[in-house]
């Protein structure tokens, strides 16, 4: 039989060393699962798969993006849109689209039912009307020539179409183009809030019965006159409806790019003169009275600027470390949330 130096068999020796190796690796591999609930996040993230590697390097690219120290002038939700996962506006389409149906089939029942069927102007209270109520602005309105009034109605009529369509224009831009879906369901459903609230807001035909301007001319026949819908001046749809399109163009092209800063605003200034048109066509038809355009321009204004607010979509992401002392001095688990 072979023996070594120390006087074992040569077979035996080989076992003894395996046997000792083979402790040593589980002495060690058991230190380092102990060690391993206290290593800070970062060595872990060095030890993980590929698929880790991979989604760490996601999540800190992220981070780069949103830091917009580095990059003045820009959103996080500017940067963040490179990302394919990433939409600046969150629409749920189960709440969205039942809405705008609802809704709809609402404004569809007033128009005939609310707005169209209140009762005929007597000759008594046309007898009894007052022009000399109105002062200052409004007085504008009774100053016109009411041989003219179809001409201007017609006009108004024809020039609304065109301002709802202009939000059209946003499709030329690259990035709105790939959420055009997104956007249309908003913007109808802003157009179905406008409407919604000029037909049952205290503020609207549904409880104001203000005579229109047309309805102060003597000189226009009396059948001109009577209809109910006459009560309807309070107060200009056509100007909420103008304004509500231009102003959500430009709010969600703001939004889109905010690198123009201040700009904007001078963005919102053009956007506000066709729809002032369409309220100077309204009062020149002797359909409103100026004070009647000016309360549609503010809540247009505030549902073309409101509603895609409401749908921006905000950063909110919640971070989970581990974190200790390899002397076991300490160890504890923090939570962060990031709100951008």
């Amino acid at each position: 039989m072979l023996r070594s130096g120390n006087g074992l068999p040569s077979g035996k020796k080989r076992d003894g060393m395996s046997f000792w190796r083979s402790k040593i690796m589980i002495r060690t591999f058991t230190r380092y699962l102990a060690f391993l609930p206290l290593t800070p996040l970062p060595i872990l993230a060095q030890s993980g798969t590929r698929d880790s590697l991979t989604s760490q390097a996601k999540d800190s690219t992220a981070r780069q993006i949103i830091d917009t120290s580095t990059a003045p002038g820009l959103s996080p939700a500017l940067v963040l849109k490179k990302d394919s996962g990433y939409h600046l506006y969150r629409v749920n389409y189960w709440v969205s689209i039942p809405f705008c149906v609802v809704a709809s089939a609402a404004d569809v029942y007033a128009i005939p039912e609310v707005i169209k069927n209140k009762k005929t102007i007597t000759d008594q209270e046309l007898a009894g009307l007052n022009r000399n109520v109105f002062t200052g602005l409004d007085h504008f309105a009774l100053e016109q020539d009411p041989s003219k009034r179809l001409a201007f109605q017609q006009a108004s009529d024809l020039g609304l179409p065109l301002l709802i369509v202009t939000p059209g224009l946003l499709a030329f831009n690259k990035n709105i183009r790939k959420d055009w879906f997104r956007i249309l369901v908003m913007y109808y459903e802003m157009h179905a809030i406008t409407f919604s609230l000029y037909n049952y807001s205290f503020f609207g035909p549904a409880f104001q019965n203000k005579y229109r301007p047309l309805v102060y001319y003597d000189q226009l026949p009396t059948y001109v006159r009577n209809p109910g819908n006459n009560r309807n001046s309070m107060y200009s749809g056509h100007e909420a409806t103008a304004i509500a399109s231009t102003y959500f163009m430009v709010k969600v092209y703001s939004d889109y790019h905010p690198e123009i800063g201040q700009k904007k605003y001078l963005l919102y200034a053009i956007a506000t003169i066709p729809p002032l048109i369409e309220g100077y066509l309204r009062v020149k038809g002797l359909e409103h009275f100026p004070s009647d355009v000016l309360v549609g321009l503010a809540i247009g204004a505030a549902c073309g600027v409101l509603v895609p607010e409401v749908h921006r979509f905000k950063n909110h992401k919640v971070e989970f470390g581990m974190s200790g002392s390899p002397g076991g001095m300490g160890a504890g688990v923090s939570m962060l949330w990031h709100m951008d």
